[in-house]
């Protein structure tokens, strides 16, 4: 039985792989073809840009086929780096196919500030949408916070790197607006979005009734009535 080395998660892994891991950023890794990677040159390359490999390479695999089958090992196959290369960065399966996930779908989810909030909040929600109805990035999510519920790795990081960010984007977004007045001064945009993303995830969680863009037009607009000055 081969031995193994303990990671800072309390997972482990092989021991052998220390040594590739720390030579995989300063010469490049090298592919398996029999796996179907292509082969990359040797020569050094940036962490920045094996980082991005190994997102692209997470993202694809999760939109792709879901969580079920999502493994380090197939990341780092796709990717062309070993398994230590991936550990030193993420310290779980689920906290990169998080930060995998995110990669994908940031930029479909970029939060507009045109001036008109009402209007924003109705391009954001119709944004969320567009990629979580009927599609796989919807199937992911979804379980990917279920997994979380078991994963303190992935509870951690889904707080850190996504829903916490997003949350500050959409109460900063809300600040702006109550600076321009178009917004009640009183008004604590931080429960407003748990009344307006919340009903998304619910509806998204527990799909009695589908999201659609008729819903997140009807809540924007039910809501804006309490909402402006």
């Amino acid at each position: 039985m081969a031995t193994r080395a303990s990671t800072p998660s309390g997972s482990s892994r092989p021991a052998g792989e220390t040594a590739s891991a720390r030579n995989e950023v300063a010469r490049g890794p090298g592919a398996d073809t029999a796996s179907g990677n292509l082969r990359r040159g040797r020569g050094r390359r940036p962490a920045g840009e094996v980082r991005s490999d190994i997102l692209t390479a997470a993202g694809a695999l999760l939109l792709t086929e879901g969580m079920a089958t999502f493994t380090i090992e197939r990341v780092a196959a796709t990717a062309g780096v070993s398994k230590m290369t991936i550990y030193k960065w993420w310290p779980s399966k689920g906290a990169l196919a998080l930060d995998g996930y995110f990669a994908a779908v940031a930029n479909t989810l970029a939060f507009p500030d045109t001036g008109d909030i009402e209007a924003d909040l109705v391009s954001q929600l119709r944004a969320f949408v567009h990629l979580t109805a009927g599609g796989p990035a919807g199937r992911v999510i979804a379980e990917l916070i279920g997994q979380s519920q078991t994963d303190p790795d992935l509870a951690a990081a889904y707080r850190e790197h996504y829903s916490g960010p997003r949350r500050r984007l959409a109460v900063d977004v809300m600040e702006r607006a109550q600076r321009r007045g178009q917004l009640r001064a009183d008004v604590d945009p931080r429960i407003v979005v748990d009344q307006l993303w919340g009903a998304c995830y619910h509806r998204l969680l527990i799909p009695d009734e589908p999201i659609t863009e008729e819903f997140v037009a009807g809540l924007v607009s039910n809501l804006m009535r309490g909402l402006r000055p």
